[in-house]
């Protein structure tokens, strides 16, 4: 699987897997919950490294730098949504650079 157009829903289900694996670790540590859920934390960070595989740019670093700006938005759709803290100025600002970032590394790769 390869190609700019397929990367976004990659990414995407890439960025639900970190954040819901990584917050299910937080919530054991620093919540308190029962650390059963650690194995479903566990499953979702290796379904987000197993779903990364799936976008060939031409290097794991390469689509890790990519897939940065989509785990910058989720993160902070998952602030709002999830944690109900308001976003700032700031935050639109910067996800839109990291994007833009990401954007720049993605579609340069199908040039190189």
């Amino acid at each position: 699987m390869t190609g700019a157009p397929f990367a976004l829903p990659v990414f995407l289900l890439a960025a639900a897997l970190e954040i819901g694996g990584c917050w299910l670790i937080y919530a054991v540590v620093r919540l308190g919950w029962h650390p059963a859920f650690l194995a479903a934390g566990l499953v979702g960070l290796a379904g987000f490294g197993a779903a990364l595989t799936l976008v060939d740019t031409g290097g794991a670093g390469r689509t890790f730098a990519a897939y940065g700006g989509i785990y910058v938005i989720a993160s902070l759709i998952w602030l709002h949504v999830v944690e109900g803290v308001p976003l700032r100025a700031t935050d639109g600002i910067g996800a839109a650079l990291v994007l833009l970032g990401a954007l720049v590394v993605l579609f340069g790769a199908r040039n190189a």
